[in-house]
Order: C-alpha cells, then structure tokens, then sequence
C-alpha cells in the first residue's frame, strides 16, 4: 500500500466531511465537527444562525447549553456562537471508537425550545504507535519449516483511530523474511513474518530484525520493537484447531462461569510434542480478556465479566494451542462471540424546564416543559411508551421520539396550588421494565377572585353628641388570592349628604376597616346614615366589592321640653280669667308642650311646683290640664300666679317652667268679643275640626304617594346594587315605615278632636310623638279664630321627596322634607286653637 497516495486521499475526505458538517444541519440534525485538543475559545458554530433565529432578539431568547456540555461547550447569549469551554480529549471521553458524538441540548427561551446538537471530535494524531514489549521472541524450526509459512507478530497499538490509526508495518529488509499484513474484521492490521527461504542453524542460530509500526496521520508517527528469531530443529508437527474459526452468539445477561464453546485441537506427533495447552493469542484485546477465559488444558471458553450489549457487543478471541514439543508448535483459531441483547436497561427519563411554575390562567395546550426518555437497549428492548399520573390536567404530547408536557385542563390555584405529576416509563420487552419520576409544578397566583366582605349589610348604632374620632363599626373583607393579589385596602365610595360630602361624616381606615365619626351626630337632623364600602386589592388589575353600611344614630334626652302654650315671650305673663261662679272642675286652661326628643325622652309630664292657693288649683300630669278643685270663695284672692313645670321622662330628666296668672272676675262673658266680630274672623269649632282632619288626611296622602312614587323607581333600577340592592328595608320594611308614619288622631267623647300624634321614627327605636291639643266642647266660648294652616303643595312634597332618596341612594331612608317642621305646624295648631 502507497502510503503517500492513502494520505492525499485521507486529507480530502476530511476536508470534504468537515465541509459538509460546516452547513449545521446534517441529516435533519444540527451538527458540528471540531478537532480533539483545540484550544479554548475556538469556534465550533453558531446555533443561532443555525436555527435561524433573528440575531437582532437573539439576547432575548438566552441561549443555553444542557448540563452535559457545560464542561466542554460554552454558548455565547448574544452572538450564538458555541465556543471550546475545556480540553477535549477523544481518546478519554471514546476511546477506541471510530466514531465520537458527544450529544448536547441547545435550550432556547421566549419560548421555550429544546433542539439536539452533535458535535463529532474529530481525531488528530497525537499519539505513536506502541508494542506491548520492546522484544519479541519467535522458534523456527530448521529444515523442517517450508519457505512461505507465517509467523505472527505482535501488534502495535495506538490510541488514536481512523486515519490516525496504524496504516502499516516495515520489516528490515533481509533475505530470509518478509512481511504480510492483513486487516481483521474489526479494523485491526494484523502483522505477520514469512519465511522466504529455508532456515539452517549452523549457518545462522539467531536473526534479529526491527519491526517498525506506522499510522496514518498527516505527520506519521511511528513505534518499534525487536523481533529476535531462533532457529530449533525439532518438533516439526503444530497442533490443528476443527475449525479456523468459530462463531457463537451469547445473551449479555448470561451468568458467570459459563461455558460458551469448548475448543479441540489435534497434534499428529506423539509423546509430550502432542500434549496441547491452550493460551490467548496476542492478538486478543484486553476489553476480550476481562469479559472472557480459557481453561488451558481442555479449551473451554467461559464467561468472567458481566456482559453488556449498550457497551460491547461483538468479541474476537485469538486461541493458540501450543504442543510440550522441542521447539514448541501451535496452531491458531478465530472465535468471534456476538453479545445478544436482554431487556435489562429500564428507561431513563430527563424533564427539562426552566421553571417550575405554571401562572393559573394559562391557556389549555401551554407547553410547561420538555421530557426525554433513552432506553440502552435496542429493538422493541428500547421502544418507550410514557404515561402521565391520572386525574392530573397535564398531558404529554411527543414530536419526532420526544414529548413535550402540556396543559390539558384550566388550573385554579385557590383549589389546587401545587401538582406532583408522575411520569411512568415503560418499554416493549419481555419483561417490561418501568421507570417513573415525580415532577413537581407550583400554580402561581393570577388576580382572578374579587375581595368578599364577611357580611352582606353592615350596621352600627352610635348615640348623638357623640365625639369625634368615635369608632362606629369594622367592616372586613378576604381574598382567596396570595401576595398583592390578597393586599386589600378600603376605602368610602363618594356620596353627598344634604349638599355635604361623605368623607365629612365618616373616615375608613384603609388598612383595618374601621369606620370613624368625623363629627358629632344630632338625631333630630339624621337617624340613619347610609354609606357604601368598598375593598380592593392591589393585583393587576384591581378586583372590588362594595358593601352598605347602616349608621343609626340613638336619640339622648338634650332637648328641654318647650311649651308651646301659654307662650311666655320675655317679661310677659300669660293670664288667664275665670268667674266667681266657677265650679270644681272648672277647666282654667291647658298647658301644651313638646320635647324634640323620642321615647322616653319625649314623654312629658306636667306638675304645678307653686301656687298661691294650693288647695284651689290642680294640673293634670298627662294632659296639662288646669282646673279648680273646689269652688271660689270671697276670701281667695283676686289674682293667683301659678308655676308650672314640664319635665321629660329621659335620664337625666330635663324640664321646663311657665308662670301663668289667673285672674278672678264676675263673668268672662264680659270679655268675649261681639257675636258679628266672631262670625267675622272664625268658623265654628266643627268646621276647625274638619279642617284640621282634612290637613291631616292630606299628610297622609303626600307621604303614602311620595313612598309609591319611590318604591317604583326602585323596582325599575332593581339591575342596579347601589340605588336600590344594598337597601336593608324591603318592600315590607317600606310598608311598616308607611304605618309608621302615619298620624294618629284622638278624639273626645262628644266626636270632636282632643289631639293628634304623629310618629317620625321606626317603632323599633320608639318613634318621637308630638302630642297636640285642643279644647273640649266645654270650652268653645273662649275660642279665637284661627289663621289658615300652610302646607306644602304636594308636587313640592314629591320632588324634595326625590331629591333626598337620590341625595341618600335608598328611598327608605329620607327624612320628612326640611321646610316641614312639625314643631312649628303644632305650634301654630295650639297657638290658633287654644288661648
């Protein structure tokens, strides 16, 4: 063989394959090339270019190497270039295999992909042929061996492979020997001496000649040893093996100590030259002898090592048999074993993501990470079929041997924050083997779940002159969110009240919820305050809920009674006349009073504190009525001043004094004016009552109108929460705060008016009454005429009625119209009816 001419050849079939691997994708495969012991730095291929990636967003994709080439590789994020990371070396990490792959994964994000990378090292002849021994030995018998016959050598071995690999032997040159190669079946160049002419001893008892080994690099290297020959003229019959070769095929999980063939040779001398002993040729390899062993004396080849297919799987074994002869004779065979494949690699399986969370709103089909699955073995040995755990929403889909795990179902953190998927790897042999790894993937939390308050209405009662700063009530609210999805913060939805704004009322604390009184609170001006509060989080975006809140104010007794009739303006003193020829039981006068308070507060007692004849005069606790106990006497004095006073039942209770004086005279017919002058400027006492029924009756309309008026416009906006849903009075509630406001009128035995009671809050609280009187029948001739009563119309009614159920966001809780003041209407009643 020329060895010039193989290595022009080897130089273009290398620059030709390292050509073809320059374009990236070979056979569907991104792959590289690169020589073995390049230096660091040095440039193996651009992936992004590659994989067609815009070299403009290539930062944002974060290019990334798989942990097994991190420690040869490198992969620069912003040119996508794959750089020489460590020192590589070929014959460390494959040996003395033809072929050296090291198989990587390029991860790329945004989105998330995963692609395979082979790069092949290429070998580089950087290590000399070497014998096992720098001497070799071989006996030739004289005369007896024939020119032509061969004799083996040693071979060289050499850690580099293919081309670098050894190419050929030199052999001195000498008259007697040559030498012939032949390659094996497995790629060894085998090396053997032939004889070229007949030996004589005493011509020449030893020859020594220098074998030299070659390889086939760009600069050859080369190694030698020293073949010394000794010619012997004995034993001239070498054993014959059956067969030159044999053939056998074993299962790799074939136990220790088996016996795989037994050998037979034959020797046609006789005596100890025929006595056969069994050895390994030199041209076995090592990696033959640890699995392999030879009984010597019987030729049995049994199993020493565990055999495995994934590592090895063909074994050529040189067998010599040597006879006891002078000089010693052999013959040789060939025994090629063939290693069967068994089920007995289970799958492996690989999840590559970069995180291990999965945010609750992803979309079904999201891919959360790629699996990979091997199996060392081969056939259907290493055929995989993957199953994911049940009732999980994660499925696996697989692409070109691989899988990708994905969403199948809509995820919900608040129900299931946290999935162990088990992936199970099964393979197709007989037995399968399985394999399973647990994966863990976290939900995190998206805003998906509105803040909720404990309560759907909230109420808080609080008594007026209350102080500022007062804590009213807490309104609390929870999210089943996390983090700031779950931060929630209050605050007071903006309202008017009576032309002021909400926030002059009342402040939330927005971390707490709790509701403060800005001012003081007067029950004569508000008894509820409606307001509506709001809970938001601090996710993206924002989720809220409102709530209403009912603030009842609870009457104090602050108010004194006032007296309405007699009135006592300043220094004067209200009198009164009765005539000598009163009776016991004469009715002097009638004291009115009223207290703004409700309740117990406003219910009022009257009692005479000084009287100038105590025996002659008496008050009605209840009614306020003055009449005489007993008849007048002329010894009584003309002129009687008389206190009395007004008190309240609240605690602590407050009253009220009036002074009146009553004066003695012969007749108050006297007094009364003319009888035209009467019927001039008054109605009788029938037509003031019907007048006044006739007021009443028109009070009670305006109110029960106003009421339907605002109960339709509620059942209209019935869609809408915050004008009519957060109201706590039902239509039943609305039907009893209709009977409760309704006017009450008491009447005398003789069918006319005594007085009327008009109730301004809920039976619940003890609603405020405002007891007015009139006279009896008995006391009609000290009756003046009255002026006309001013009431407002009722169109004016409803709309101001509107007004305050727009101003306060609930129909239910408006109070009667400001410019009624009921006070001042039963002032004007008894200062007109009663003197």
């Amino acid at each position: 063989m020329d060895f010039t001419t193989n290595t022009k050849t080897w130089k273009w079939q290398v620059a030709f394959f390292l050509f073809l691997c320059s374009w990236g994708w070979v056979s569907g495969q991104l792959r590289y090339s690169i020589l073995e012991e390049s230096d660091i730095g040095t440039l193996v291929g651009n992936v992004a270019q590659d994989l067609g990636l815009n070299l403009a967003n290539i930062k944002t994709h974060r290019l990334s190497l798989g942990s097994g080439g991190a420690r040869f590789f490198a992969a620069d994020q912003i040119s996508g270039d794959v750089t020489v990371n460590g020192r590589i070396d070929r014959e460390s990490l494959c040996g003395s295999s033809l072929s050296c792959l090291l198989h990587l994964e390029v991860i790329v994000e945004n989105p998330l992909e995963l692609y395979n990378l082979e790069i092949e090292v290429v070998d580089i002849n950087d290590n000399s042929p070497i014998f096992p021994n720098a001497e070799q030995v071989i006996k030739i018998n004289e005369l007896l061996t024939s020119p032509g016959v061969q004799f083996a050598l040693e071979i060289a071995q050499d850690l580099d492979v293919g081309i670098n690999g050894i190419r050929q032997y030199r052999l001195d040159p000498n008259p007697y020997f040559s030498l012939f190669t032949t390659n094996r079946q497995d790629g060894t160049l085998i090396a053997e001496l032939v004889l070229e002419k007949i030996l004589d001893r005493e011509e020449k008892a030893e020859h020594k000649l220098t074998l030299s080994a070659l390889d086939g690099g760009e600069k050859a290297r080369s190694g030698s040893t020293q073949v010394t020959i000794i010619v012997l003229d004995v034993n001239d019959n070498p054993p014959i093996f059956d067969q030159s070769s044999y053939k056998i095929d074993v299962l790799e999980n074939t136990a220790l100590n088996t016996v795989v063939i037994k050998l037979n040779a034959t020797d046609l001398d006789e005596g100890s030259n025929s006595e056969i002993k069994y050895v390994f040729h030199h041209h076995t390899l090592d990696s033959a002898r640890k699995m392999f062993d030879l009984n010597p004396h019987t030729g049995e080849i049994y199993v020493k090592g565990n055999l495995d297919f994934e590592e090895l799987n063909l074994y050529e074994l040189s067998i010599k048999a040597r006879d006891n002869g002078i000089p010693t004779m052999e013959g040789r065979c060939l025994v090629q074993i063939k290693v069967e494949d068994v089920n007995d690699n289970t799958p492996e399986i690989t999840f590559t993501s970069k995180t291990n969370e999965v945010p609750e709103n992803a979309a079904t089909g999201t891919v959360v990470g790629y699996i990979t699955v091997r199996d060392k073995d081969s056939g259907k040995n290493g055929e995989i079929v993957l199953d994911v755990s049940p009732n999980v929403p994660f499925k696996c889909q697989s692409f070109n041997n691989r899988y990708s795990l994905v969403t199948s179902g809509n995820l919900d953190r608040e129900k299931v924050s946290q999935y162990n998927i088990i992936l199970t790897a099964s393979d197709l042999g007989s037995p399968p083997l399985h394999n399973h790894t647990t994966i863990t993937l976290i939900i995190s939390d998206v805003n998906d779940n509105a803040p909720m308050f404990s309560q759907s209405v909230y109420q808080a009662f609080i008594k007026e002159n209350n102080e500022a700063g007062s804590l009213l009530c807490t309104v609390s609210a929870s999210d089943p969110d996390i983090g700031d999805n779950a931060k929630l913060k209050y605050s007071i939805a903006e309202s008017h009240i009576d032309g002021s704004t909400i926030s002059s009322f009342i402040y939330i604390n927005g971390e707490n919820g709790n509701i403060y009184a800005q001012r003081s609170f007067n029950y004569e001006q508000f008894q509820v305050l409606q307001i509506t509060a709001r809970v938001e989080d601090s996710g993206s975006p924002r989720l809220f809920s409102n709530v209403s809140v009912f603030i009842f104010i609870l009457d104090t007794n602050d108010n004194h009674p006032t007296v309405l009739y007699p009135e006592n303006a300043g220094e004067f003193i209200p009198q009164e006349k009765i005539p000598m020829s009163a009776s016991a039981g004469y009715l002097v006068t009638k004291v009115s009073a009223v207290d703004l308070d409700s309740g117990h507060n406003a219910w009022l007692a009257y009692s005479l504190l000084e009287s100038s004849s105590p025996t002659l005069f008496q008050i009605s606790e209840y009614t306020g009525e003055i009449r005489t106990i007993r008849g007048l006497h002329e010894t009584d004095n003309a002129e009687q001043r008389l206190v009395i006073s007004v008190r309240d039942h609240g605690q602590p209770a407050l009253s009220t004094t009036v002074t009146i004086h009553v004066r003695t005279v012969e007749s108050v017919l006297q007094d009364i004016p003319k009888s035209s002058d009467f019927l001039s400027h008054s109605k009788p006492s029938s037509d003031l009552t019907l007048y006044l029924i006739i007021s009443l009756v028109a009070i009670s309309l305006v109110s029960l109108v106003t009421f339907i008026i605002l109960l339709v416009r509620c059942f209209r906006k019935d869609t809408d929460s915050s004008s009519c849903g957060s109201c706590p009075l039902s239509k039943s509630h609305s039907q009893t705060y209709s009977d409760q406001y309704k006017p009450t009128l008491y009447l005398n035995s003789d069918g006319t008016l005594k007085y009327m009671e008009v109730r301004m809050v809920p039976a619940e609280t003890q609603g405020q009454s405002y007891p007015t009187y009139f006279p009896t029948a008995t006391e009609q001739h000290n009756f003046i005429p009255t002026k006309p009563l001013l009431f407002p119309n009722l169109t004016d009614l409803t709309q101001e009625a509107d007004h305050t159920s727009d101003s306060r966001n609930c129909p239910l809780s408006m109070e009667l119209p400001r410019n009624i003041r009921l006070s001042t209407v039963l002032r004007e009643i008894s200062e007109n009816t009663l003197l």
